[in-house]
Parts: C-alpha cells; structure tokens; sequence
C-alpha cells in the first residue's frame, strides 16, 4: 500500500468531523453521555486527521479556491477557509 492512500483525506476528515458533531449533539439532547463523549471523541480525531491532510496538499494544485472558502465560511472551520483563500487562482 501506498503512503499515499494512508494519509488522510480532507473530505473524509470534514465528513467525519460533522458525524461527530450529530452524535454529540444527540447525546446532549438525549442526555447520553456515551453519545456525547464518542461525538466528542470522533471531532477531536476528526480535527487531527484535517490538520495531517492539510500538512500534506500543495493549495497550488489542490485546492478549490473561492468555492472551499466559501464553504469553510458557512460551515464555520477556519482551516477550510485559510486553505481555499491560499488556493485561489
């Protein structure tokens, strides 16, 4: 296997992220503490893998410009918005 394919995608590290994001705000609204804590839990590494998968992408090349922005815009991660204002054509 590659080195490639076990790096971390930022498209999967953002799905996984909001996955978590639901299940914590299930736990906290059915008062699951398990629920919160593996939401809770599943962000954190969420975050790390992002950061890992933005480490290692050239915005030159990899980016989607004004259109990741954006999206890092409405979707509140300052890192999306930073990286698609990097790779603006």
């Amino acid at each position: 296997m590659s080195n490639e394919n076990q790096q971390p995608s930022l498209v999967a590290s953002h799905a996984n992220f909001i996955s978590g994001a639901a299940k914590e705000t299930v736990g906290q609204a059915l008062g699951s503490t398990e629920w919160k804590q593996s939401g809770t839990a599943q962000k954190e590494h969420a975050v790390q893998d992002m950061k890992a998968a933005g480490e290692q992408r050239d915005p030159n090349k990899d980016g989607w410009g004004k259109a990741e922005e954006i999206a890092g815009k409405a979707a509140g991660c300052e890192g999306m918005e930073q990286e698609g204002a990097q790779s603006k054509k």
